[in-house]
């Protein structure tokens, strides 16, 4: 079974999930935006049996602590280091990472920095290529160049009830598959006084991740770590070439296209869990 805890991280309250028993291979699940590590809550049962997942909520998201962004310095950088973090203190030496939106940039600064301890990548809407970036970035592009309250009210936008939706029913085969829970509870989360200021933070500081795309694609080159790309091909924040993109640089990869958008796991986590099962058996 599942089970919840909280371990301090360079004194914050981190929040995680975890199932299986460590003599297991582990993975550890890092999600995108605007959700937590509520959004494995089906693929870690799924999987618990022949494996040891871990999925942590970020600083500012889910149930771990949310210092206000004048106590805490809220970019990719630094998330990444809590992660680390966190990852030295529950005694992880070897695991697969689960690559999902904001899951990736904060994966791959991990596996550039302990490329050793990484045992495969599943990349589930995880970018790392110019390509997978489309016309929905041109608001947050323009943010990124000029930091005005007009442009960020641009940015507030996909921050309200109606946004956080469409990031689960845009690119959906059947809307009566998905949870209204999902939108509901990422809402109620991004609702909190002082989260916004957060989310923005951190949308400015996405920039970040571009400039490390090189970077990025030179670990995928070097190190060839085996990947499993499953994407929701109707996803217009991740682009589908993104995904095609990998191909670029990954030999021993296994790709999977599934007709649905950004949350790929809410209409197909069965498939995505078959597929994950049977690529971790053959690859560990």
């Amino acid at each position: 079974m599942t089970t919840y805890h909280t371990i301090s991280i360079d004194g914050l309250d981190i929040f995680y999930r975890e199932a299986g028993s460590r003599d297991h291979p582990t993975i550890l699940l890092l999600h995108g935006y605007p959700t937590s590590s509520h959004m494995f809550r089906n693929l870690i049962p799924a999987l618990a049996d022949k494996f040891h997942l871990v999925a942590p909520d970020y600083p500012g998201f889910g149930y771990s602590a949310m210092p206000s962004v004048d106590e805490f310095d809220y970019t990719f950088d630094r998330l990444a280091e809590v992660m680390a973090g966190f990852i030295d203190a529950i005694d992880l030496k070897h695991y697969s990472l689960y690559l999902m939106d904001y899951g990736a940039p904060i994966g791959y600064r991990l596996a550039t920095q302990h490329p050793e301890r990484v045992e495969t990548l599943i990349v589930q809407n995880g970018n790392a290529y110019e390509e997978g970036l489309g016309d929905f970035w041109k608001p947050m592009r323009a943010y990124w160049q000029n930091r005005t309250p007009e442009n960020a009210d641009w940015v507030r936008q996909t921050m309200t009830g109606d946004a956080t939706k469409r990031y689960y029913t845009t690119g959906a085969k059947n809307l009566e598959n998905l949870s209204p829970d999902t939108w509901i509870l990422d809402q109620a989360l991004l609702d909190r006084p002082g989260n916004q200021e957060i989310q923005l933070a951190l949308k400015y500081d996405y920039q970040s991740n571009l400039l490390l795309y090189p970077q990025w694609q030179a670990y995928l080159r070097q190190y060839q770590p085996p990947t499993l790309v499953v994407w929701g091909k109707n996803d217009r924040g991740f682009l589908v070439e993104g995904a095609y993109a990998y191909k670029r640089d990954l030999q021993n990869l296994e790709f999977h296209l599934f007709d649905t958008g950004h949350f790929a796991l809410e209409e197909d986590g069965k498939a995505i869990a078959n597929h994950i099962r049977q690529f971790l058996t053959s690859r560990l």
